[in-house]
């Protein structure tokens, strides 16, 4: 028999025995919007995993999801390649973004790659190694606005709504409209084109307007700031993305991602990876160091990491938004499960000023949290010890 289910506030009465890392978090809960999300993992005989959630806050408030939908932006390309089926075209084929419209940028080259060649993999790795805006932005394009959210919907995330690019300042139209992309051989051949897509569906207005002001062009502006054309994913939504690539049996087969076993572990591989781990992209440690990544357990800690220790996520933060979805294993003390948190770091209530309290709150909450649930899952009784195997692998660097 399974542990019995915990009390469903089980999450707050764990955080309620540590005062002087949790008590301003639960007096502020609304203003900081703090969600979160604990997936307790326990093992059949046949070590088939049995997911139960438990949930603090999770009223579906809306949060700006900044780099978490780069996850299934990088799930769905593989997916993507899977169903275009030509001979030659995978991961690692060379992919050459045109310049469809004035806005958008010509790619024929990535310095990054061993070879300088821009691929899917390269992109992925990227996106789950440094959180890299760019390389998200060509994913985009590559699959294209209404495949993204057509696919999403079709996967039972109709509030899933991932609509622009980042870190570029694009129009609502600019943004309906991807570039035309080409797979090209080692010789130069052609082997699969895709013209320029423009998505003529409606968009929702998701009526999110937010703070107490924000910078434009340098101005403070006295108004709430409007979040209702930006990107939208639930912290559950994340989760459960996340949940169908880890255990995918444990998801409706309608929610699953069309991945191969190669897809699936090369995605568990570079999501779980630091930055110091791999060539091809070579990263400079002092600039991205282990927990880059890794806000959960680790916060902004710099330096190695435990080895028996390994976290497969996608964090984000942007506009004071902190958020991370991961699951979480410890080799050695065979322990495993899933923890998503966001919260809201802008005590000013004013947005693009640059001054958010990632440091002072939001970083010291994503340790906290993550260090609180594991020290209770060293604790906690299991009828089966799980086998971890398939989530060990060589991060010997390539």
């Amino acid at each position: 028999m399974m542990q019995n289910m915990l009390p469903v506030n089980f999450l707050e009465t764990l955080m309620q025995q540590h005062p002087d890392q949790f008590s301003a978090i639960l007096q502020n809960r609304q203003a900081y919007n703090v969600q979160i999300i604990y997936t307790q993992i326990n093992r059949d005989k046949n070590n088939q995993p049995i997911l139960t959630e438990y949930h603090f806050y999770t009223s579906n408030n809306y949060f700006y999801p900044a780099s978490t939908v780069k996850m299934p932006i990088a799930f769905l390309a593989l997916e993507k390649l899977n169903e275009i089926n030509i001979s030659g075209v995978n991961a690692n084929t060379t992919l050459i973004t045109d310049s469809s419209a004035p806005q958008q940028s010509f790619v024929f080259t990535q310095p990054t790659a061993i070879d300088s060649r821009p691929t899917i993999a390269n992109y992925i790795k990227q996106i789950f190694l440094i959180s890299d805006n760019d390389a998200f932005n060509r994913l985009y394009e590559f699959l294209g606005q209404k495949t993204i959210l057509n696919q999403l919907k079709q996967k039972g995330y109709p509030n899933a709504i991932i609509r622009h690019r980042l870190q570029v300042s694009l129009t609502d139209e600019q943004n309906r409209q991807t570039n035309a992309c080409s797979f090209y051989d080692t010789s130069g051949k052609q082997l699969w084109h895709q013209p320029a897509q423009y998505n003529d569906g409606p968009l929702p207005n998701l009526n999110v307007f937010l703070g107490n002001g924000y910078y434009n062009n340098g101005t403070l502006v006295h108004q709430p700031f409007n979040f209702s054309e930006k990107n939208r994913v639930y912290l559950e939504d994340l989760t459960h993305i996340l949940r169908s690539v880890i255990f995918p049996e444990s998801v409706p087969p309608q929610s699953r991602f069309n991945l191969t076993a190669t897809d699936r572990q090369f995605l568990l591989h570079w999501m779980s990876a630091y930055p110091r781990e791999s060539n091809y992209p070579n990263y400079d440690t002092i600039a991205y160091w282990d927990a880059y990544c890794k806000f959960l357990m680790y916060g902004s800690q710099k330096g190695s990491l435990p080895k028996n220790i390994r976290i497969f996520n996608k964090v984000g933060d942007a506009y004071g938004f902190l958020t991370d979805v991961a699951y979480i294993i410890d080799t050695q003390n065979k322990i495993e499960f899933m923890l998503s948190a966001t919260i809201s770091c802008n005590s000013d209530g004013i947005y693009n000023d640059d001054q958010y309290d990632y440091d002072s709150i939001g970083y010291p909450f994503m340790k906290n949290i993550g260090q609180l649930l594991y020290q209770y899952e060293l604790t906690r009784k299991r009828t089966y010890v799980p086998d971890l195997s398939e989530f060990i692998f060589d991060y010997q660097k390539q």
